[in-house]
């Protein structure tokens, strides 16, 4: 299998996601005692939010693109970002690297559109919500894509930094993330696409009506199967998708 290079710590809470369902994946897929062969760099996440708030994307773009370079020279031969909002300095991580780089978006609009689905609700941060980058990349694919309006927006946003980035998880929250997402589904959404791996730690299937499109696992996926379908030497610079 290929070493993969995760690049984390936004926040850690989802890192950790990351570890553990590469790793049972892989177990799943070969048995024994195997695992992921895998690196991890992960960043302090307080100047990434601080540079997100600022808007200093490209700061930010340019300090995980240095992280990707640290991975690479520590011999990752595949690269996954493990965070939604900050796919939208992917572009800048991909040219720093010679490696191919598993695209988040990319894979979700994938198992998205292989059920079959062509209207879906997003929920994540402000930024993921409200930017280009991530509705786009849905786009893309051919998928219709709804997001909340503004005070929810808020409120999942609120929700994300202020709870789940820091290990709260409170049935209150639950709850207004049920209503939310009951509310796009009357707008037309056929599933949600979860495009924010804390939001997976809050959320599962069983909690609402319409499918859930959990990133996390879908990334993770992506990521072991091009590990496991890969070989040394995969042409450089190119992203990987499932």
């Amino acid at each position: 299998m290929l070493r993969i290079g995760l690049l984390g710590g936004m926040s850690w809470e989802s890192t950790t996601e990351y570890y553990r369902r590469i790793n049972e994946m892989v177990r799943d897929r070969l048995g024994g005692f195997h695992s992921a062969d895998c690196l991890l760099r992960s960043v302090d996440f307080a100047p990434i939010e601080a540079l997100q708030a600022q808007g200093h994307w490209d700061e930010a773009g340019a300090v995980l693109a240095a992280a990707a370079v640290e991975l690479e020279s520590g011999g990752a031969e595949l690269l996954v970002l493990c965070t939604n909002t900050m796919h939208k300095v992917a572009p800048a991580i991909e040219q720093a690297v010679n490696i191919p780089f598993v695209n988040l978006i990319d894979a979700a609009a994938e198992a998205v559109t292989a059920d079959g689905t062509t209207t879906v609700g997003l929920l994540g941060t402000s930024f993921t919500m409200e930017q280009d980058f991530y509705r786009d990349g849905l786009a893309a694919h051919g998928l219709e894509v709804l997001v909340p309006g503004a005070e929810d927006r808020a409120a999942v946003h609120r929700i994300i930094y202020e709870e789940l980035c820091l290990g709260i998880f409170s049935e209150a929250s639950r709850r207004e993330c049920q209503r939310i997402i009951a509310g796009l589904a009357s707008r037309g959404a056929e599933g949600v696409v979860l495009g924010c791996t804390e939001i997976e730690l809050l959320l599962s299937q069983h909690d609402v009506d319409i499918p859930l499109y959990p990133t996390t696992a879908i990334h993770a996926q992506a990521a072991v199967d091009a590990a496991l379908a890969g070989q040394s030497g995969t042409t450089p610079g190119r992203t990987v998708t499932q």
